[in-house]
């Protein structure tokens, strides 16, 4: 009986040793795929847009510290004439919640034309953000801009996905409360999209119909 438990406690044990090698192993595989393609603001390519994805907005519109810094960054790129357009990708799933809206409104308080920010409504996830860029948007070559700690992922999805996919980190502020909490989830987030962009590949939850990013921006616009 003593026999029998021990081994069940080694065949966990060394269960468990695996599973986290190879958690920890995918992990490095996808920063090591990302990090390559992450360049300076004064080094980064010319691009079809910068790809600014969303983060947490508050209940009265403000967004947060780490929005703010995608955007402040976002724009800097677009000051600089990389890219023509930018296209702000979050989570608008409901009337109650809408970080695309507040994402292009801090934009044209920057005096970036309303024509020129293209909304992505259905941006639920980094995957769906990069998939949309591509058939949606019609996008081949993008500068993407979030934290670095997001960053790697973000880049590693959008090369599976076949896009010309470069990177300029966010990181204008520390991020007191949230980045080793961030971390930890980054790193689940990171075989997750392993097995999405690189294995599985699925379709978004929603696709709709095609808008190249070459034209008007506010045909994105909500039509209520």
């Amino acid at each position: 009986m003593r026999k029998s438990l021990k081994q069940k406690i080694i065949l966990l044990g060394s269960l468990t040793v695996l599973i986290v090698a190879v958690v920890l192993s995918v992990n490095q595989y996808v920063l090591q795929a990302g990090v390559k393609y992450i360049t300076k603001s004064e080094n980064a390519p010319e691009a079809d847009a910068v790809l600014v994805l969303g983060a947490r907005v508050y209940p009265n519109g403000n967004v947060s510290l780490m929005l703010n810094d995608r955007l402040i960054t976002g724009y800097e790129l677009y000051e600089k004439g990389l890219a023509p357009k930018i296209i702000v990708s979050g989570d608008h799933g409901s009337k109650e919640y809408d970080e695309v809206n507040a994402m292009k409104g801090f934009l044209k308080e920057k005096d970036v034309p309303a024509e020129d920010i293209f909304m992505d409504h259905a941006g639920f996830s980094t995957y769906e953000s990069l998939y949309r860029a591509r058939d949606i948007f019609q996008v081949k070559k993008v500068i993407i801009v979030t934290q670095e700690y997001h960053l790697m992922r973000a880049i590693f999805v959008a090369r599976e996905l076949g896009l010309e996919a470069y990177g300029v980190v966010a990181d204008k502020h520390v991020y007191h409360n949230v980045m080793l909490r961030s971390e930890l989830r980054e790193i689940a987030a990171r075989n997750k999209d392993f097995l999405t962009a690189k294995i599985i590949k699925p379709l978004p939850k929603y696709l709709g119909e095609v808008i190249p990013v070459t034209g008007d921006g506010r045909v994105t616009d909500d039509k209520e």
